[in-house]
């Protein structure tokens, strides 16, 4: 969830306090979305707040924010700064060093990027006139492709917007289908286990918080929580790990419309959260328990398979 972070309790700042949240309610408690309550540990999940500033002055910034939680160093501080929205040329060399993607790949296992991306898109990034955001480099530098508009027809991918209407209202693609937000979110479920890591991007709630009125992004949350439904109904505790987090700070105050150094919730959902969790404390911490889960569930079989061990973040 691009641009999602811990804040206050007013509800002329913070949409989260207005916003109806059954499913992300149901699973943390009331009140789970502000800074101040520290670690949640429920039966189902725990939330960490994680520090997304990484011990370096300024707001952060997507493409920074995007490669540590993908590599697990500490990206602001290698560069000397936050960077974003895209990749500059020293988070780019970062990427291309090695991600959880191409670790996976270069096991043998399969690994994806769940969201697709329109034609145009390659066709300005083959041109030049469009840079790969930090998560699509990642995906890419692994050998692996992108997903497309045939993928997301197909059933093989999901919108960032979750049901496919943007497609249809922005885009042109009248043949898309559309998905309910459970629908949606139980696809994401589904593709997942058929991968040993996926990544699924939502970058409309940063442009939420950039733009529009209170209410708008209060709607927005509302969305999110309806497809996380899906998602979590459709999940398989026992045998994954869904990991929910941010890049940086941005939604949860809307009387500006700049990042914020809030810090971010890291939910963990699966059998060994409390586990896991107590080793985040920063968006470095995310990838090296991503790696930990994933060696320590290979014991379980000779060869892990498509149906066995998955992660999705």
């Amino acid at each position: 969830m691009d641009g999602v972070g811990l804040g206050g309790d007013d509800p002329e700042v913070n949409p989260f306090v207005t916003a109806h949240l059954p499913n992300l309610t149901g699973l943390l408690g009331e009140g789970w979305y502000l800074r101040g309550n520290g670690r949640i540990h429920a039966p189902r999940a725990s939330l960490i707040p994680t520090d997304a500033t990484l011990g370096i002055p300024g707001r952060p910034q997507s493409a920074t924010g995007q490669a540590t939680i993908l590599t697990g160093q500490n990206v602001p501080q290698l560069i000397g700064e936050h960077y974003g929205p895209k990749p500059n040329t020293a988070v780019a060399n970062i990427i291309r060093q090695g991600t959880l993607f191409s670790e996976v790949t270069a096991a043998g296992e399969k690994a994806a990027l769940l969201t697709p991306y329109p034609q145009g898109y390659f066709d300005a990034v083959n041109r030049g006139k469009r840079l790969y955001s930090a998560v699509p480099l990642a995906a890419v530098s692994a050998g692996l492709p992108l997903l497309n508009a045939a993928d997301l027809r197909d059933g093989r991918a999901v919108s960032p917007g979750f049901t496919g209407q943007g497609w249809r209202d922005y885009l042109g693609f009248t043949d898309i289908p559309i998905l309910s937000l459970p629908q949606a979110g139980k696809r994401i479920a589904a593709l997942a286990a058929s991968y040993r890591f996926s990544f699924f991007e939502h970058w409309p709630s940063d442009r939420a918080g950039h733009r529009g009125p209170l209410g708008d992004a209060a709607r927005h949350l509302e969305m999110i929580d309806a497809a996380l439904g899906g998602l979590l109904d459709a999940w398989d505790d026992e045998n994954g790990l869904l990991i929910i987090t941010s890049d940086h700070g941005n939604i949860e105050e809307k009387d500006h419309r700049r990042h914020t150094v809030n810090p971010v919730p890291t939910i963990l959902v699966g059998a060994q959260h409390a586990k896991l969790a107590a080793q985040i404390r920063d968006l470095t911490d995310i990838a090296p328990v991503v790696r930990k889960f994933l060696r320590r569930n290979t014991h379980h079989a000779s060869r892990i398979t498509e149906e066995s061990y998955d992660c999705n973040i």
